[in-house]
């Protein structure tokens, strides 16, 4: 913790070569993509994109999950993907789900979590998606079930009334990434619903 702290402590110093991206940051934000993550620590939406500041608006909880909708409730993950959609105005939104996740598995085994009442009633809202998925998980990779839950999170995504409004109008795309933690592969949900990978091997000006 103390090398993390000495970093935030000193930041600034290493942002004065980057004075003026920083000082435009101030007159708002403009960001590319709503990314909707998992909180794991090894999963870094800027990491794997390469994001500067600004480019963009991140979600994370336990399991990138999506909540239905729901106007009569209080909920982080609505009120950010309305802020998102209907006041920055992003144009893709990217459901990031990883291999190796914890709370994907603990759905996929079965695992007793009446000891975190928390963790298993957020859960509660990814079971659905994963019934019918044979099991028990193969590996720890679990990805025979993260990319299903990927998918899922999709469909109640696309139900929102203003993301469904903005797709159909074509102003907004939806994404769905496999991020595999011990290699950076990276999978998209294709047109054919299928998970596949798009490996770039040559850099930017190389044939």
């Amino acid at each position: 913790m103390d090398s993390l702290l000495m970093n935030a402590r000193t930041f600034w110093r290493r942002a004065v070569d980057q004075g003026q991206e920083y000082r435009q940051l101030a007159n708002g934000q403009w960001p590319q993509a709503l990314v909707i993550s998992c909180s794991d620590s090894r999963v870094i939406p800027a990491l794997i994109t390469s994001a500067r500041p600004g480019d963009l608006f991140e979600l994370r909880n336990a399991g990138n999950i999506v909540p239905p909708h729901d106007a009569s409730s209080a909920s982080g993950e609505v009120a950010t993907i309305e802020y998102a959609v209907g006041v920055l105005e992003v144009r893709n939104i990217v459901v990031c789900g990883h291999s190796h996740c914890g709370a994907v598995g603990a759905v996929a085994r079965g695992e007793d979590l009446s000891a975190l009442p928390g963790v298993n009633g957020w859960l509660d809202l990814a079971r659905p998606g994963l019934e019918g998925v044979p099991g028990p998980p193969r590996d720890r990779a679990l990805l025979e079930f993260v990319q299903p839950h990927v998918a899922a999170q999709l469909r109640t995504l696309s139900a929102y009334p203003m993301v469904k409004r903005e797709v159909e109008a074509g102003r907004l795309k939806l994404h769905g990434w496999v991020y595999q933690v011990d290699t950076g592969e990276l999978k998209e949900l294709d047109e054919h619903g299928e998970f596949r990978s798009r490996n770039v091997w040559s850099t930017p000006g190389e044939e």
